[in-house]
């Protein structure tokens, strides 16, 4: 499912600031994890049940499939 989510790699680091952008959620791998894909690399992402956001680490949480 396409998603609105925070993306890792695309945030503001001079006002501290996360940015919103598309991600498709794949499918959940366990508990609060879910596989992501965002600009073509899969990654790992979590969700937020505080402000109804999914987190999308596209730069420490990329996965390769086998």
């Amino acid at each position: 499912m396409k998603v609105d989510a925070y993306i890792h790699s695309l945030k503001d680091k001079t006002a501290d600031r996360n940015v919103l952008s598309e991600a498709e959620i794949i499918r959940s791998i366990s508990d609060n994890l879910y596989l992501a894909e965002y600009r073509g690399v899969r990654c790992t992402a979590i969700f937020n049940f505080f402000d109804g956001h999914y987190y999308v680490d596209d730069v420490y949480g990329i996965v390769s499939e086998k």
